[in-house]
């Protein structure tokens, strides 16, 4: 399946799960805490510059970003967790906003893939290690994307590989880089098969 990446755009930025689009597109959601580069691996697959606003302040985003591609799939900017200086009040709304989407989202079925981002230079966090485990349980379909690969040596990407390889054996991974766009062409690979599936 071929989608026209040039035809896409922000069509939603859901700040309540009754907000949610409620037509029956697949979805392809992306996970990850505060600064990890959703944002950015998310203009990186759709060649664009600027289509996901990149905040050079972490944890501004509290709502879910619904990006409409071609008019067959959408890809969704869940907000960043774990971000120690959001108000209690905004780390409230930010978790029942993304369990929301899990648990109260009228198209749920329509998930057919969660990126869960992961800094490749160090490994998951223990907020990291929550998602993941709340994603088995929710037997959600779901891929490690380790971000920011470019910045890794030899020793330490081999170090990574290894990580996955001992600690989630069954769990498929990335390594994707926003910067030169490695692992670009797998994960769109990964999302095609998930879609098609």
């Amino acid at each position: 399946m071929k989608w026209n990446l040039n035809n896409a755009a922000l069509v939603m930025s859901a700040g309540l799960p009754k907000q949610f689009p409620a037509d029956r597109l697949p979805q392809i959601a992306f996970s990850g805490r505060s600064n990890v580069g959703k944002s950015s691996l998310i203009n990186s697959l759709l060649n664009r510059k600027n289509l996901a606003r990149v905040s050079g302040e972490p944890g501004k985003t509290i709502t879910v970003n619904f990006y409409d591609i071609d008019k067959k799939l959408y890809l969704v900017d869940l907000p960043g967790y774990g971000y120690a200086k959001r108000t209690k009040e905004d780390q409230k709304k930010w978790s029942s906003l993304t369990d929301g989407y899990f648990t109260n989202n009228p198209n749920f079925d329509s998930v057919r893939l969660v990126c869960q981002l992961i800094d490749s230079r160090i490994g998951p966090t223990e907020d990291d290690w929550d998602m993941l485990e709340y994603l088995t349980e929710a037997q959600c379909n779901f891929i490690v994307v380790g971000t920011k690969c470019d910045k890794l040596n030899r020793t330490e990407r081999n170090a990574f590989m290894d990580f996955m390889k001992e600690n989630m054996p069954e769990v498929p991974y990335v390594l994707y880089s926003a910067k030169d766009g490695e692992g670009r062409e797998n994960l769109w690979k990964a999302i095609t098969e998930a879609v098609l599936n």
